[in-house]
């Protein structure tokens, strides 16, 4: 009788998965999501747009030349003059500029000091949470656009206050996504060994435990990108923004509105630039959410 052949240890031991091909699968992932890829080129779209406007825009934005004031679209002003003379195309470059800082810079303010504070906020629990969770339920009673209103009421009209007031108000809501995600990441196994083996604090909290925050993280940051970008625009359309002659799509669109009956580009095209970029960033968001986050599509998370 034939003895069996020995089984190879190497054969049937499980192949570790290397940190370097989970980041290359995420990336082709991302590359291959049609929510990533289009919204991911329009906003790249608006960005290139917004840095090098000076050499994009075919006039000053603020060069006026009443002799063509409110002159409809055509070939020498492609989305016509404001009531100046001013071109809207130009001034819909330059407009990015400052649209994009109202989304960005409070998206960094609220992501950086919101996870900071949920993270510990989750991980210590006990009486800070407590305390923290009934602030944090005190802040978001209150609509972010009227805590906006009111910062601005205080420091006076103007882009970074704007910026200030609306990464503010976003805190809370970072603060309550990173609690959650710390509170169920604290209990996994490799948390509870890098406790055991006497890791400190600080160490399990952002070398261990950041790594399961990171993903909602990112993708509440896109969205939240849009969202401040459209309220920065309405405050800038209550007269809270820039002030003028500099350009703002918010405020173009208001000026617009008082010719609207007679000169529709005006408004009509700051606001399908403002649509578009909202639009790119939460395709963007959504992309991120289902290649980033599998519970958003029902899937086991391993």
């Amino acid at each position: 009788m034939t003895a069996p052949a020995p089984v190879s240890a190497t054969a049937s031991a499980p192949v570790p998965v290397r940190a370097d091909d989970t980041r290359i699968s995420i990336w082709r992932r991302l590359a291959g999501h049609r929510s990533v890829v289009v919204g991911g080129a329009l906003f790249l779209l608006v960005l290139t747009a917004a840095l090098f406007a000076g050499w994009i825009a075919p006039y000053g934005p603020v060069a006026t030349d009443t002799s063509r004031a409110l002159q409809p679209p055509g070939w020498t002003h492609w989305m016509g003059t404001d009531q100046f003379g001013r071109d809207v195309l130009s001034r819909v470059i330059y407009g990015a500029r400052p649209s994009l800082v109202m989304g960005m810079a409070p998206m960094l303010i609220s992501s950086v000091i919101g996870t900071a504070l949920g993270m510990v906020i989750g991980y210590y629990g006990r009486w800070t949470d407590l305390l923290m969770t009934r602030l944090v339920d005190i802040a978001l009673a209150f609509p972010p656009i009227l805590l906006a209103l009111t910062v601005v009421a205080v420091l006076g009209p103007g882009l970074w206050s704007i910026a200030l007031a609306l990464g503010l108000s976003g805190i809370p809501f970072y603060i309550r996504m990173a609690r959650g995600q710390v509170i169920q990441a604290k209990e996994a196994p490799f948390v509870l060994t890098a406790v055991a083996v006497g890791a400190s604090d600080m160490r399990v909290m952002f070398r261990h435990i950041i790594y399961r925050v990171i993903p909602p993280i990112l993708v509440m940051m896109t969205i939240h990108v849009a969202g401040a970008i459209l309220a920065g625009a309405a405050l800038s359309f209550l007269g809270l923004g820039i002030p003028p002659p500099s350009p703002e799509w918010g405020t173009m669109i208001q000026d617009g509105r008082k010719f609207i009956a007679l000169s529709w580009w005006m408004a009509f095209f700051p606001g399908v630039a403002l649509a578009v970029t909202v639009f790119a960033t939460n395709l963007l968001g959504d992309g991120l959410r289902d290649v980033l986050d599998p519970r958003s599509k029902g899937e086991p998370i391993r």
